[in-house]
């Protein structure tokens, strides 16, 4: 009788071509992204005169450097500028596709994969950020690789891997009012910590994950490499097949046919193992903010900060102590008494329709008492927002609704956060300096940025809503 097999179990073994004498598995690509750090691997190959060897399964992606202030290149530094001109460079001489600053598919990497269709279950996905794990909520096996493994996959189409332990995190019952999927990923990473899934490959299940929108989704998986994870993985259902269906680059006709059939096949058999389980009360997560600089370092909205002085255990409350003075912030401080400076709406994290829509909602005829970005996730999601008319609320708060790309979220293309100036994001990290020299990062879901701005500080969520039910 055959051993029951999980989803990354079986996704695995289906690109697996070989395993050396190290346990090593050779595995096959099918989908590869680069972007505009993707360039050190382009001079790996040009170094050994190798060609790229299936470059009709590699795409280009221009997102970390682009402007979001104008799509001219004339409008940005000369060090910018260069660094996305050489990916148009490289992916020309190699006959790649780029979907670049001209394009109406143009936007980060992770939200453009799903949108356009070229993420499908079952797939093996690679992509020189870290933040790939996100494609995995539509059961792709999907990692983040380094420049050497970049230029690897470039010229042979395939990668070695040691395979991951493996971690399956349940969230049973159902997410209380005003509590989304970036509450349930800061949740669990801030009470089993930034390390509690190191090199594993991650499995979200149970009731609140199945609930949750595919964008959702990919709002859980994307957070999973900040806590040590290298995969996030969600077993597609009708909600994923849907999804998936309707996207320009998905299977047609017949094609389409066998690729549900295969699609509705991937999920983890009963009785199958897990290296380690994590069973969650999602009824018991509240909307859920950073404090600190790392994003474990996360409380409930109506929580105070911690206070090193009751700490037991020396590091830890020597962390503790350099986080909130890095952040600026007193032992013991009221989360919803720190005030902001500025907002951030976007990143691969949370930029997509339905963010958006939600941080809308909320600043629908109100004013932000702080400046802010609103940095849509892809241009054909920019486009979706202006024909609903969500970028005129932005603007109408007296927020800055600009063009895609990673923007505030890495400061790599000049959007930045002043030193010493407090920023509600809606991104992914909030290591020192991570929005720029000096900043101070405070990671929420998008309505509850919102809720931040209306108040100039960090404020909870549920309020609105129960403002809204009266």
């Amino acid at each position: 009788m055959k051993r029951p097999q999980t989803l990354f179990d079986k996704v695995w073994q289906a690109h697996e071509i070989t395993r050396d004498e190290t346990g090593q598995s050779l595995l096959w690509v099918d989908r590869h992204f680069v972007h505009e750090g993707s360039f050190h691997a382009f001079a790996k190959l040009a170094e050994r005169d190798l060609k790229v060897a299936h470059p009709e399964q590699t795409w280009g992606i221009a997102d970390h450097y682009v402007p979001t202030r104008s799509r001219s290149l004339d409008d940005v530094s000369d060090k910018i500028a260069s660094v996305i001109r050489l990916l148009q460079d490289n992916t020309k001489k190699h006959d790649i596709e780029l979907i670049g600053l001209d394009s109406v598919h143009q936007g980060i990497v992770h939200v453009v994969g799903p949108e356009l269709g070229l993420t499908q279950p079952g797939l093996l996905m690679v992509c020189g950020d870290s933040h790939t794990a996100t494609h995995g909520a539509l059961g792709a096996i999907a990692f983040g690789i380094g420049a050497s493994e970049v230029a690897h996959v470039l010229a042979t189409q395939t990668i070695w891997q040691t395979k991951p332990k493996q971690l399956r995190i349940t969230f049973e019952g159902d997410l209380p009012l005003g509590v989304t999927a970036k509450d349930m990923a800061l949740h669990w990473i801030s009470q089993y910590g930034a390390d509690a899934a190191r090199g594993c490959a991650i499995e979200y299940a149970g009731k609140a994950v199945r609930d949750l929108s595919v964008e959702g989704r990919m709002t859980l998986c994307n957070l999973s490499i900040e806590a040590g994870g290298r995969i996030g993985m969600i077993a597609p259902d009708k909600k994923t097949i849907d999804f998936c269906s309707s996207r320009e680059r998905s299977p047609k006709d017949e094609a389409l046919v066998h690729a549900q059939t295969y699609w509705n096949e991937l999920k983890t058999d009963v009785g199958a193992a897990f290296d380690r389980e994590i069973v969650i009360d999602a009824s018991q997560i509240a909307p859920t903010v950073t404090w600190g600089v790392s994003p474990e370092e996360a409380l409930p909205i109506d929580a105070h900060c911690p206070d090193p002085k009751e700490i037991d255990e020396p590091n830890k409350a020597r962390q503790i102590k350099d986080s909130l003075a890095y952040m600026g912030l007193s032992d013991g401080q009221a989360i919803e008494d720190i005030t902001i400076d500025r907002v951030f709406i976007g990143s691969c994290t949370n930029s997509r329709i339905e963010d958006l829509r939600s941080a809308a909602e909320v600043l629908k005829g109100r004013k932000s008492l702080v400046p802010g970005i609103v940095s849509p996730g892809s241009t054909q999601i920019k486009t979706q927002a202006e024909n609903e008319g969500l970028d005129q609320i932005f603007i109408d708060a007296g927020l800055d609704w600009v063009e895609s790309g990673c923007s505030m979220c890495v400061g790599m293309n000049g959007d930045l956060v002043a030193s010493g100036e407090r920023c509600a994001s809606t991104s992914n990290r909030n290591f020192k300096g991570r929005q720029g020299p000096g900043s101070r990062t405070h990671l929420m879901s998008p309505a509850m940025v919102s809720w931040a701005a209306v108040h100039g500080k960090l404020a909870d969520i549920r309020t609105f809503k129960r403002e809204g039910e009266n």
